[in-house]
């Protein structure tokens, strides 16, 4: 069965959010984290194709989305749209007051603690050097087909296009599989953490270009 790698298109996003709840848990299904399946898609997917067209791409098959990467080319600026057109609604929806751990297992409220976190007042320094950022998320049924990679230079190529100098991502501990993946394509660590690393890539070494074809 072939895959197809495009770009996003409207109709693509309910399937976007059923990959992010069913990858949610560190690669896993977290379907049954989550009273509300499509608060992980709210936080991790839906806000990138409507705040910076052209950097989103889908894996798809006759079954419908099976992968997808989400990207912006600047950090701080998807940051501030995120807050004043994105979360600001959200936080309607979902309180502050759902914010207290409900103690019954589930993790929205670790989500919606999120959404009401306030910004901080002064950007990343590293937005300055590797100013882009991304997920990308991918079915077990689409693991091992290079669809990862497949999709990583689709995004590559559209941020080196635009001049982006940089990109980073964060890498959860519990996930060594992903860890493993992005140094293959030529990332390094910029940090460690409790939960896990900050890798970066830098879009102008030749080297790195060459790693992501």
């Amino acid at each position: 069965m072939s895959i197809e790698i495009r770009p996003f298109q409207p109709f693509d996003l309910p399937g976007m959010y059923r990959v992010c709840l069913r990858t949610g848990d560190s690669g896993g299904d977290a379907t049954a984290l989550y009273h509300d399946p499509d608060l992980l898609g709210h936080v991790f997917a839906g806000p990138y194709p409507a705040a910076d067209p052209g950097l989103t791409f889908v894996a798809a098959d006759a079954f419908g989305v099976l992968g997808y990467v989400v990207a912006t080319a600047d950090s701080a600026a998807y940051e501030k749209w995120r807050e004043h057109h994105w979360y600001a609604p959200l936080r309607l929806r979902h309180p502050e007051a759902m914010a207290d751990d409900p103690g019954d297992g589930s993790r929205d409220w670790q989500l919606v603690a999120q959404l009401h976190r306030k910004p901080l007042a002064e950007g990343d320094p590293l937005y300055e050097s590797h100013p882009a950022h991304l997920h990308i998320d991918i079915l077990p049924r689409g693991q091992g087909a290079g669809l990862g990679r497949r999709l990583m230079s689709a995004l590559l190529e559209a941020l080196r296009a635009r001049g982006v100098r940089g990109l980073h991502l964060g890498v959860g501990g519990g996930n060594p599989g992903a860890r493993a993946f992005y140094l293959a394509l030529g990332f390094t660590e910029a940090r460690r953490h409790d939960w896990g690393s900050v890798i970066v890539l830098d879009l102008r070494d030749g080297a790195a270009r060459r790693s992501s074809t």
